[in-house]
């Protein structure tokens, strides 16, 4: 029987239906704003990630215009984002930029085969424990990564290690940039009491709050206040601090014309855990964050599948514009959902945003300090960093504890890839012995009990991490008894071990002289009994519809 395919349909298309002039002047307005707030971001991303600026720009426009196209979101927006920092970082590191390239388009033929095979819900089965876990982790090595710049030490590359990191940065403290560190520093503050500025209760006066160029104000993203204020600082302040004219020469004003990434079928066969590893992350933060834009808007809900296929669509495409993978990104998304979006053609004024900010303004993006882009990633890392469930941990059993630290723990250490497989690997164990744990076997003391004749309910489900329990019943027949029934009413499931275990308590059980017998059995039970010919070793008569008729037959 051939898999059902899932059927290739943007909800750009659904959205457009019964578009009119005041859901487009919506979707401009909303476009805009997260337009301009992407700015910064997409080169901050770009620059951690151990590329070009303008890389982070070419995937914002690239794959942002893709994912809102054709996406199954109603209000999501793609681009570069901050989980894939420390990704791409140590891709870059291990295997070449070239190589990134080439997993970027491998893993979004990945991406596009999860959806067209309808798998996208299978990433909900990934606990959130681990979710939170490498949420976290990477969150300090994006804050780590940027302490270089943020301090302005004169170090040519970080190492992709988190160790030879905090080594390489403390033996260069003594050369750090005061000028560079207070400009980062009063970034992360600005980006942190912007918002509360103009909040109702703050140190601004009542009356003032109410004026329309207040009002104004409050609605201008922060990080985009900081990129041009502090820019603008540092270049008339003359102060000396690295920027992205110092470091890359500026900003190309025009996208790159399209290409190939060089190919060879030998590098291609290292690249498997570089490609699976962004396939993986990138569907599950695309499906967290459309899962956000579901909570935070009354828009139909998102297609997980459609979805997949957009981000595969886009991560194959943007690599031969030179851009990084892309992903749903939360903070983007939430910003356009709350200025107003109504359908997809608001990411796709993102993306058009940005192309005309890089056409028109990419030479003045020489001026930006790299301390400055530094300390908007620290917000950023801060924000996306779910801290209180550290504090929540006390509350919760130690197999969510352990998953939860060990991931945390192992993404930092280690990677993403080794975290979620180790992650996955606890989860699976802890989940096998909870289960096992809630199968059980009882004797049972029943009214007209036969002589010689032993009852056991049994509860739960009986499968391979179980079968030990079975395995003891055989100790607890006393001497004498001349039959066993097996009430499987509570017994919800049973898998092909279930079934071994029983026939080695038939076994055991008859060279005691002991019968056998089934009763109550549930459909899926009873089926696997038939189907594994258990009931013909038995005998017909031993399975029995209740247990008053195999007390009955045993009378």
């Amino acid at each position: 029987m051939s898999p059902v395919l899932h059927k290739f349909h943007p909800r750009l298309l659904d959205a457009l239906a019964g578009y009119d002039r005041r859901r487009f002047l919506a979707d401009l307005g909303a476009g805009l704003t997260v337009g301009i707030v992407a700015l910064p971001l997409a080169m901050a991303f770009g620059i951690a990630s151990g590329v070009k600026p303008e890389q982070g720009l070419i995937t914002a426009i690239v794959a942002g215009f893709l994912i809102s196209a054709l996406g199954g979101s109603q209000v999501q927006i793609g681009g570069p984002a901050g989980a894939f920092i420390v990704i791409v970082y140590g891709i870059v590191e291990r295997y070449g930029l070239t190589n990134l390239l080439i997993s970027t388009a491998f893993a979004g033929v990945l991406l596009f085969l999860l959806g067209l095979f309808r798998l996208g819900t299978l990433v909900r089965y990934i606990p959130v424990s681990i979710v939170i876990g490498f949420t976290n982790g990477i969150a300090v090595l994006i804050a780590l990564s940027q302490v270089k710049d943020l301090l302005g030490l004169p170090i040519a590359r970080m190492p992709g290690d988190f160790f030879l990191q905090i080594r390489l940065i403390a033996s260069h403290l003594d050369a750090v940039n005061l000028h560079a560190l207070a400009l980062g520093a009063v970034c992360v503050m600005g980006l942190f009491l912007w918002p509360r500025l103009f909040a109702v209760g703050s140190v601004l006066p009542p009356q003032l709050l109410e004026g329309r160029t207040l009002r104004t104000a409050a609605r201008v993203p922060g990080p985009i206040v900081a990129l041009v204020s502090l820019t603008a600082a540092a270049a008339l302040l003359e102060l000396p601090v690295e920027t992205i004219g110092t470091r890359f020469g500026g900003i190309p004003q025009a996208l790159p014309a399209l290409s190939l990434p060089p190919f060879t079928w030998d590098s291609a066969k290292q690249l498997f855990i570089p490609t699976v590893t962004i396939a993986l992350l990138g569907a599950i933060e695309s499906l967290l964050c459309a899962r956000v834009a579901d909570n935070v808007t009354e828009h139909p809900r998102h297609d997980p599948n459609q979805e997949l296929m957009a981000q595969g669509v886009a991560n194959f495409v943007v690599p031969f514009f030179g851009g990084i993978p892309a992903t749903g990104t939360i903070a983007r998304t939430v910003t356009n959902a709350r200025a107003g979006a109504t359908s997809p053609v608001a990411g796709i004024v993102h993306a058009a945003t940005l192309l005309l900010i890089v056409l028109a303004a990419a030479p003045l993006a020489a001026h930006v300090p790299l301390a400055v882009l530094a300390g908007i990633l620290l917000f950023v890392a801060w924000n996306m960093g779910e801290w209180h469930e550290f504090r929540r941990l006390r509350h919760f059993s130690l197999q969510y504890r352990t998953i939860l630290v060990g991931t945390f723990a192992l993404t930092v250490v280690f990677d993403l890839t080794v975290a979620v497989q180790v992650g996955l690997v606890l989860a699976c164990v802890f989940f096998i012995h909870r289960m096992s744990s809630l199968f059980r076997a009882e004797p049972v003391a029943v009214r007209d009990m036969p002589a010689g004749v032993v009852v056991f309910k049994l509860y739960g489900a009986l499968f391979f991490g179980a079968v030990a329990k079975v395995e003891a019943m055989a100790g607890q027949v006393p001497p004498g008894t001349r039959a066993v029934v097996l009430e499987m009413h509570r017994l919800i499931s049973m898998d092909t071990s279930g079934i071994d275990a029983l026939e080695q308590l038939r076994k055991v059980l008859a060279r005691r002289q002991v019968a056998l017998l089934l009763c109550e059995m549930n459909p899926q039970p009873a089926s696997l009994v038939k189907r594994s010919e258990l009931d013909v070793q038995l005998g017909v008569d031993n399975i029995c519809a209740t247990l008053d008729e195999a007390l009955a037959l045993l009378r």
